[in-house]
């Protein structure tokens, strides 16, 4: 395999958001990873590639056997409007389970991701932590999501499945 066909494998597996817009465009962490050409956002649902969804109403947590879809999809939107409705997108809609966050306005809240969190912590899942890595990379902020979930994101990526994930995620939750 050449490096560009790995290249080209790595941009194959795409990464969308579902672009609401009501939030700070300056605090956006879905616009910036469409700057630098790492995500593609979408005005509409129409418009959304099908792939796994990530929702944190739906009722099957992510896990590596969703890692064969071709691409990711996130909804941008401010927590306030995040409501189960919104979630009416094309596709296999999964949970990511327990994780905290790193990004400076929720640190350690549990469940409380960024956009750009929350798509590393797929990647992650999906066995794509390069990947996770180069988003995560464009925020002062990133690898302290990486860090503070080092344990929980390589224990869910060996999982067989959402069953799997699920009893892990407990184990957090139990600590909580």
């Amino acid at each position: 395999m050449t490096a560009d066909t790995t290249e080209t494998a790595a941009v194959e597996y795409g990464v969308h958001v579902r672009y609401e817009g009501d939030d700070d465009p300056e605090k956006c962490t879905a616009r910036k990873l469409a700057s630098f050409d790492l995500a593609e956002l979408h005005r509409s649902d129409r418009a959304t590639p099908y792939g796994v969804v990530l929702n944190p109403h739906a009722d099957r947590a992510l896990s590596p056997a969703d890692a064969d879809a071709s691409n990711v999809v996130a909804l941008d939107c401010s927590w306030e409007s995040a409501g189960e409705a919104m979630f009416s997108l094309p596709g296999e809609h999964r949970a990511l389970p327990y994780l905290v966050a790193g990004n400076p306005v929720n640190f350690g809240r549990p469940m409380q991701l960024t956009t750009v969190e929350a798509l590393a912590a797929a990647l992650c899942i999906f066995g794509r932590e390069d990947r996770a890595e180069e988003l995560l990379s464009k925020f002062t902020w990133g690898h302290t999501f990486l860090e503070l979930n080092e344990e929980p994101l390589r224990r869910y990526a060996d999982c067989a499945d959402s069953a799997e994930v699920v009893e892990i995620q407990q184990e957090y939750l139990d600590r909580e």
